[in-house]
């Protein structure tokens, strides 16, 4: 008999139950998309927590995942390694953001060597995370500590209910369906991938007035980006955006302008109008199967990834928080 089942193999699928299986519980994954299939593979995933609002609880998942992520790359897990980041600024700001407490090395700069139109910049340190080999570095993690994974589409979680007395719903966009959770919406997000041409930090410009725009090197590419579409869901790249998406990081950043282009990706994060769930549902499933829910997380996935789990296995210990409706959901 297993103690816990969690459904859904991206990354805050993965980590909930790595959290659990290294705790010592007996967990298996429920998945209908294996996690090179998920949306976390799409994934720039470059630590900030991108449309969050500035909540306690967010800045504590978020700080906890730092702090994981900056471990793990100090142990030389694939994929994980700190990235130097600029934040170009368009408008003056009355001090350092909300989020950056966990940013050790965080300092402001003034305009001096930008472009005409930014105020000033920030510039920090933050962990990133290439997506395909750190998801196969979870599964093995999750695997050595005892859990397995497999493939299978529920059409409701009572599917699951006799497997395990604990479910955990980390199911994504999937949650609107099995959570019966209508604020539950996609977040549509296209990138481009080219060769690096020897990058090696990260450059935001979140204000673009032509969109967001993002360039995250990565070993053997770079992530340039992007969209963030609220309620959209196609998922096949439109090569009018990807175009847009080019000449708006090659004005950044002039060593992409004659980068070759690898290769166009669409994907669709899991919104939530009030922002991330985590929290234990009071409602039991048939069978008396309890609920934790770990959903909502949008663009912020990684970000919020490990904290997240943190919270899950306090929850199933009963030290987390209560997750009461309308008082812990967060934006």
């Amino acid at each position: 008999m297993l103690d816990a089942v969690v459904v859904g193999a991206g990354i805050v699928g993965l980590t909930s139950a790595v959290r659990l299986a290294e705790a010592g519980a007996r967990v298996a994954v429920l998945a209908a998309d294996l996690p090179r299939e998920t949306v976390s593979r799409v994934a720039a995933a470059v630590w900030y927590p991108t449309h969050t609002r500035a909540d306690p609880r967010v800045l504590g998942w978020a700080a906890a995942t730092f702090d994981e992520f900056t471990a793990q790359a100090a142990a030389g897990v694939p994929g994980v390694v700190p990235r130097p980041t600029r934040m170009l600024l368009r408008t003056p700001t009355a001090g350092p953001p909300w989020w950056s407490t966990p940013v050790g090395d965080f300092r402001a700069a003034g305009p001096a060597g930008l472009p005409s139109g930014y105020v000033g910049q920030w510039l920090f340190t933050v962990p990133s995370v290439e997506m395909a080999p750190y998801l196969d570095w979870l599964v093995e993690r999750l695997r050595v500590a005892g859990g397995t994974l497999r493939r299978q589409r529920l059409s409701t979680l009572a599917e699951a209910a006799g497997e395990a007395p604990l479910l955990v719903n980390a199911t994504g966009l999937g949650a609107r369906t099995l959570a019966d959770d209508p604020t539950v919406h996609p977040i549509r997000g296209q990138i481009v991938l080219v060769a690096n041409p020897g990058l090696d930090t990260s450059i935001r410009d979140e204000d673009d007035p032509a969109g967001q725009t993002y360039v995250h090197p990565r070993s053997r590419d770079v992530v340039l980006g992007g969209t963030f579409e609220p309620y959209e869901s196609g998922t096949v790249p439109d090569p009018d955006v990807a175009r847009a998406i080019l000449r708006r990081c090659a004005a950044l950043v002039p060593e992409l302008t004659d980068a070759p282009v690898l290769g166009h990706l669409a994907g669709l994060r899991p919104g939530r109008t009030a922002g991330p769930r985590v929290q234990a549902d009071p409602r039991p499933l048939p069978g008396g199967t309890r609920v934790i829910h770990n959903y909502g997380h949008a663009g912020a996935g990684m970000t919020l990834s490990w904290g997240c789990a943190d919270e899950v296995a306090a929850l199933v210990d009963g030290n987390g928080s209560t997750g009461t409706p309308g008082r812990d959901d967060v934006e």
